[in-house]
């Protein structure tokens, strides 16, 4: 089995060689289960062994097999939570594997096919969907956060400080004042860009891939804000940030806070630096 190029990162993980070198039996062990029939992997996959699958009766499904990380510990019980409202069926769970059985959109273009305007349009009618009640197992936003603000100067020092410490201070003073002001608790979303938003015939639009929180509506929008898949300048971000906390009657201060907080927490992993994230926190710590 060929391991798609997007997952080479792991490599670099504490047993990430490991879970690499374990993939094929995993994958062979998993269609047996399920009796699937397997298709080769997708190529786009990043946290996540995907591939297209088709079920006894016929019925397209995807077999996802996780790198164990803390982020998608609780994808499952996300899309169990949804039950298939705004997003994609969970369709079996295998804990000890770490791999989901998931129902598979058709014809499954990203929402960033579309032009943003018409994306946004999308967003606006589906994450109202999303916002279910949320408490445990699910992280709080809370905890979550001051986890990034404890990490963030020490993985800053380490990058070679690439970028100025004022966006540091910043986004950690930010950073205080909404972990103990937040509102009413729902189910969000840390990674709902528009490569995550898939087009479906059950629904119009759906959402795959959820990393979880326990948080409050404003932090929903963030990755969607942030994500250079519906355009990367000033102009785009500041529209995003407009059109969605206008449409979503959402406290624009918090949105744009939040943004400015997860983005730079996101800018550095083991060491690499994400220019475009830092970009985006430079241009709503200037004034967007």
């Amino acid at each position: 089995m060929t391991i798609p190029e997007g997952l080479g990162w792991v490599r670099n993980k504490a047993g990430g060689p490991e879970w690499l070198a374990a993939l094929p039996g995993l994958r062979d062990e998993c269609a047996a289960r399920w009796s699937l029939r397997l298709g080769p992997p997708f190529a786009y996959a990043f946290a996540s062994l995907a591939l297209p699958a088709e079920l006894p009766d016929g019925a397209p499904a995807v077999l996802k097999i996780q790198y164990p990380d803390a982020e998608s510990a609780h994808e499952a019980t996300a899309l169990a939570r949804w039950n298939g409202h705004g997003a994609v069926r969970l369709l079996a769970h295998d804990p000890e594997r770490r791999a989901l059985l998931v129902e598979r959109c058709v014809p499954g273009s990203p929402l960033h096919d579309l032009p943003m305007e018409a994306a946004l349009d999308a967003v606006v009618e589906l994450i109202p969907r999303l916002w279910v009640p949320a408490g445990p197992p699910f992280t709080p936003l809370a905890e979550e956060a001051a986890g990034w603000a404890d990490r963030m100067p020490g993985k800053w020092e380490r990058a070679g400080r690439p970028y100025e410490r004022r966006l540091l201070e910043v986004a950690l003073g930010l950073t205080a004042d909404l972990v103990s002001s937040q509102g009413v608790q729902v189910l969000v979303n840390q990674d709902l860009h528009a490569g995550n938003v898939l087009r479906a015939t059950r629904e119009p639009w759906l959402v795959i891939d959820p990393k979880p929180l326990a948080g409050e509506r404003e932090f929903s929008v963030v990755p969607m804000i942030r994500g250079k898949e519906l355009g990367h300048s000033p102009a785009a971000v500041l529209r995003r940030l407009d059109r969605l906390s206008a449409g979503l009657g959402l406290d624009r201060d918090r949105v744009r806070a939040w943004t400015v907080v997860q983005t730079l927490a996101w800018s550095i992993d083991a060491g690499t630096v994400f220019p475009d994230h830092v970009e985006v926190v430079r241009w709503l710590a200037d004034g967007c």
